[in-house]
């Protein structure tokens, strides 16, 4: 298993979160506790960049949707950015596909805020 280790940066269209290593049982809460310090305005989108994630299991998943419901909430806007193959399976499967907007990169995904919704 891979430490969790969550870098943040801020761009024009809002934060960027980049999430290397497992996001899993142990470390998902990690994610929980940082998006919910995160100030977003109405119009932002929050981006989550998973280039860098080794695992992610349904707690990984349930914080994933925790971060979603903290920018709808603060009528802002999220999206995924480098998905890796196997967790971008795992989202078509259980149909998270359909509520997170998936960018092959960052970059792409901050260009492309509110076209996607």
């Amino acid at each position: 298993m891979s430490p969790l280790k969550i870098t943040t940066r801020d761009t024009a269209t809002g934060p960027v979160l980049e999430i290397l290593g497992d996001l899993d049982y142990e470390h998902a809460n990690e994610l929980r506790d940082l998006v919910d310090t995160l100030v977003l305005q109405p119009g932002q989108r929050l981006i989550l960049d998973l280039a860098d994630m080794d695992f992610c299991d349904s707690s990984g998943l349930t914080a994933l949707i925790a971060a979603h419901q903290h920018a709808l909430a603060a009528h802002a806007d999220i999206a995924l950015a480098a998905v890796p193959a196997n967790t971008l399976r795992i989202l078509r499967i259980v149909g998270l596909d359909q509520i997170f907007p998936v960018h092959p990169d960052s970059e792409t995904a901050a260009r492309n805020s509110r076209q996607s919704h």
